[in-house]
């Protein structure tokens, strides 16, 4: 299991933590980033790009002029697709692009990029993070005091105080474990965590983890009939 320091807001080392090797240490498969992303992008896609055909375009009832006799070509409508303020042939119509990945594919990627950061030295453990107040100064001096300019930081629950002073900073994203996410990471360089939220993403893995499967108990062979011998039949007479 790695071992890693952890730290105050302050950047002084109050401690150190082992980090699971199955949610913190596990092969990167860059595959799953993608595939991950792709379903997060496009389940977020509102979907509501529709265009008017030619049914559904104002007007038109109407034939512009008589089928013969002018010299024009005929026209049974001025809202067909080839007249100017016409429909729209195979427009795009309101639909969601969202698409199926399976659970654990998504909880693999997930694992996956939690993993990166940890081997990529980016990962920061906070014994807590409290800030006085709603004072956008004092997030930026944590960031000071590690050098940091792009950080995803993650808490155990929601807190309205470190939310509402990191809003403003951009480059900066404060999620509770419950929203933790593949593409917030990826898009991050930094990833901090506090210790109580390590503890909550690992339960929270270990809780959802396959069970193993039970050995199953030898069978036991019946015993094999012996064939009759065939001097044993009955004599006829």
């Amino acid at each position: 299991m790695p071992t890693v320091n952890v730290y105050n807001i302050a950047k002084k080392k109050v401690g150190t933590v082992e980090l699971d090797d199955a949610v913190f240490g596990a092969p990167v498969r860059e595959h799953l980033f993608y595939e991950m992303v792709r379903y997060q992008r496009n389940k977020a896609r509102s979907g509501n790009h529709a265009t008017k055909g030619r049914a559904q375009v104002s007007g038109g009832g109407k034939k512009p002029w008589r089928q013969k006799g002018t010299g024009r070509a005929r026209q049974g409508s001025t809202r067909s697709p080839h007249w100017a303020g016409g429909g729209v042939v195979h427009g795009p119509i309101p639909r969601s692009h969202a698409h199926d990945l399976t659970k654990k594919a998504r909880r693999a990627a997930l694992v996956c990029a939690l993993s990166a950061r940890c081997a990529e030295e980016a990962l920061t453990i906070f014994d807590a993070f409290e800030l006085e107040g709603i004072k956008t100064k004092g997030f930026v001096a944590v960031l000071k005091a590690f050098e940091i300019e792009d950080l995803l930081l993650v808490l155990p629950e929601a807190n309205d105080t470190v939310s509402r002073s990191a809003r403003n900073l951009p480059g900066v994203t404060v999620l509770p474990v419950a929203g933790l996410n593949v593409l917030d990471i990826l898009k991050h360089k930094n990833l901090a965590i506090t210790k109580d939220a390590v503890e909550r993403i690992t339960a929270r893995f270990k809780k959802n983890a396959p069970a193993a499967p039970a050995e199953a108990a030898p069978k036991k062979r019946a015993p094999r009939k012996k064939k009759a011998d065939a001097g044993a039949e009955v004599q006829g007479g």
